[in-house]
């Protein structure tokens, strides 16, 4: 029985190499894990969740069952004792999440409620905050709205990217579930439940800023920090590679680096190249660019952009 110490019943909802890392402490820590929804992968390599589940012989379900109500009597007859969700992207119906013993969590990878919804750590870089966090929460039936039961926060620094930041909200929200594995299995009384304090924002899976495209009229850290929040390299990335163009040719850049050096060109406006990057004017200094596509084709900075010429008319 839960509480009592003994192994746990474990519904795991997941994606991702955080799901995995789960699946994998689950089996380590002698709970029984009843079955495995797993979503497709997006940043991941190998099978992903459903052939790690595979290889440990536990049952793999569809995801979408957690948008059926009737899921809620599977689970109750299965007497599970939790539901994790950990980078699921599913959302479960009221009658799943109020289905298992103890109750149903979510691992979050940003603070709330300042940072709710989804690539909330690409939000962050972009936005130039320079910590972000991973919570854990008691799931209800909102959108990333319940009690908080465990947090972790970390720093964000100007050589983070997507990517790296992604990697952080793995490594410390990971061993919150273990956390609180270890507290359900003792007394789940003792589960924290405090709640979400300050102004929420909730970002959508279509909101990227600027829809994409770069505005040269913003300072160049926020170009850069656009670029930064955009690389998941060589992963594909939830928001794209951000686009430019140059007359009637569409061109991605994929990262640049300030160089603190003051322009009076218009911002767009191409100046001098140095080896691999072409120079780009912004609201206030000129930016460094470099990883250029041309219609899809790579294509040297030095050869793509003309300098006199503005990349993209003022946004």
């Amino acid at each position: 029985m839960a509480g009592s110490g003994e192994p746990l019943n474990v519904l795991l909802v997941g994606a991702e190499s955080a799901a995995i890392q789960v699946l994998n402490g689950l089996a380590g820590r002698g709970h029984r894990v009843v079955g495995v929804l797993a979503d497709e992968p997006t940043v991941s390599v190998g099978k992903g969740l459903a052939g790690a589940a595979a290889g440990l012989g536990i049952q793999t379900i569809e995801a979408s069952n957690v948008k059926d109500p009737a899921f809620g009597d599977w689970i109750a007859e299965r007497e599970v004792d939790l539901l994790l969700n950990v980078h699921s992207l599913s959302i479960a119906v009221d009658e799943v999440v109020s289905a298992p013993r103890i109750g149903s969590f979510n691992l979050h990878p940003g603070p709330l409620p300042a940072y709710a919804g989804m690539n909330v750590f690409c939000w962050a870089i972009y936005n130039g905050e320079t910590s972000h966090a991973v919570t854990l929460h008691w799931m209800d039936a909102g959108l990333d709205t319940g009690l908080i039961a465990y947090e972790e926060t970390f720093p964000i620094t100007d050589r983070d990217t997507g990517l790296s930041v992604f990697t952080k909200c793995v490594r410390a929200g990971v061993p919150l579930v273990f956390r609180l594995l270890e507290q359900a299995a003792a007394d789940p009384a003792g589960i924290p439940r405090r709640p979400q304090i300050g102004e929420r924002r909730l970002f959508l899976r279509k909101d990227v800023p600027h829809d994409g495209r770069i505005d040269w009229n913003r300072p160049a850290h926020s170009v850069r920090d656009l670029l930064r929040a955009c690389d998941f390299w060589p992963f594909p990335s939830p928001w794209g590679t951000p686009v430019a163009v140059l007359g009637d040719v569409t061109m991605t850049i994929a990262a640049a680096t300030l160089t603190g050096e003051r322009c009076a060109a218009p911002p767009g406006t191409v100046g001098p190249a140095d080896d691999d990057a072409v120079r780009v004017a912004t609201a206030d200094e000129w930016l460094s660019v470099r990883g250029t596509t041309a219609d899809g084709r790579p294509v040297p900075p030095i050869d793509a952009l003309d300098s006199g010429r503005p990349v993209a008319a003022p946004v």
